[in-house]
């Protein structure tokens, strides 16, 4: 092929709620290599309007298009060990964990969620990286260790303060659940695995469902006065209020856990003794971290005035480059613009005044501590 002809793109792939979205009038998307609903239309629609519903009461977003895994096999949870920097072994039945694939140079190939189901350990990893993540697993997992992706499994999740109360309602049993805790249930003879996490910082579920229920568990849903769809656009704003990267913005191969601030997702034990890929160059970067000298790190930043700062935005102290914007918008919780950045360490201190230029102006940001708004995950009464 040469330099010049055109590659061809591969066509994009529809939601089994493709139709559902449509007849509600959403505003469909490329992402992920997926058509998604970024807002609908409506007196509870737009982006705005999902999101501070999604604060106030709860939404109902499609999140299909990220990738459901499993892995079965003797020592599946030890061999995955060799490939993430969380402890999964001692992972009990029903529990959950974030935790990074990672490089053997330490660069962080995706984030996603692990949980023991008590019959496999389940992955879900992000849409857009699904594939090589896949291909990732299958290269590097003995071949005793199985993996299955539910292609065939659709993924909803239900974010807000009221939604413990709403799915109790629909699935008994389902508010026993705590943050990071999952279960399998049963709705209109079907099974469901539910788990109480999400993407919002708010309290809520994820509901992984065949795609030939989802529909009506979706319409069962929004019956709920309660409940109202909201889009990619709601949901991109409430995650970066929560503080929470999104990867290909603020993760890729070219960061690591350390300077990504994700330094949690590795326990103390799997410091010291590694055994994953990685632990040498992220062990180098711990060290930096604890000696002050740390190239680079993620933070947050509020921004005077109204106007926001986007991806690729680059961050001074003074006339020195220091940094670059990885995500941002306005906060409508706040009313106020904010933003991710990787910020050189010797100014990644909170309270640490810099400029961001924007359409060729200077707006003065502060370096501040994340959550913007602070999580509201249920962790039981």
């Amino acid at each position: 092929m040469s330099d010049d002809e055109p590659i061809e793109e591969l066509p994009l792939e529809k939601l089994p709620l493709d139709g559902w979205h449509r007849e509600r009038g959403a505003r469909m998307v490329p992402f992920a290599g997926y058509e998604m609903p970024i807002q609908y239309a409506g007196p509870f629609g737009g982006i705005v309007a999902e999101h501070n519903w999604t604060r106030q009461s709860a939404s109902l977003f499609d999140v299909s298009h990220m990738g459901q895994l499993a892995l079965r096999g003797d020592g599946a949870a030890h061999e995955l060990e060799k490939l993430v920097p969380g402890a999964i072994s001692n992972l009990k039945h029903g529990k959950m964990r974030y935790s990074l694939l990672l490089t053997e140079a330490g660069g962080i190939i995706d984030d996603l969620m692990v949980t023991n189901t008590g019959a496999h350990i389940a992955l879900v990893v992000n849409g857009a990286c699904k594939w090589d993540d896949i291909a990732h697993l299958r290269e590097h997992l003995p071949d005793e260790i199985t993996l299955t992706h539910f292609d065939d499994f659709a993924l909803l999740a239900l974010q807000g303060p009221k939604a413990g109360d709403v799915l109790e309602a629909l699935i008994p049993g389902t508010g026993a659940l705590t943050f990071m805790t999952a279960g399998l249930f049963e709705w209109n003879a079907t099974h469901l695995w539910v788990s109480r996490a999400g993407y919002t910082g708010e309290d809520g579920f994820e509901i992984a469902v065949h795609e030939s229920k989802v529909e009506a568990l979706a319409d069962a849903l929004v019956a709920d006065e309660r409940v109202q769809p909201a889009g990619l656009g709601a949901r991109d704003n409430l995650r970066l209020e929560a503080g929470l990267p999104l990867y290909g913005h603020d993760l890729s191969e070219n960061t690591d856990p350390i300077s990504a601030d994700l330094g949690f997702a590795i326990s103390k034990k799997r410091r010291s003794e590694g055994g994953y890929f990685g632990h040498k160059a992220v062990m180098a970067r711990l060290a930096e971290d604890e000696a002050g000298t740390l190239a680079q790190r993620r933070v947050g930043l509020k921004l005077d005035g109204r106007m926001p700062a986007r991806e690729g935005a680059e961050v001074f102290a003074g006339e020195t480059k220091v940094g670059m914007v990885t995500s941002g918008g306005f906060s409508p919780t706040l009313e106020q613009p904010i933003a991710m950045a990787y910020i050189a360490g010797a100014h990644a201190a909170d309270g640490t005044a810099l400029e961001i230029e924007v359409r060729g102006k200077r707006l003065a940001a502060t370096v501040t501590p994340m959550p913007f708004v602070p999580h509201r995950y249920y962790r039981g009464s």
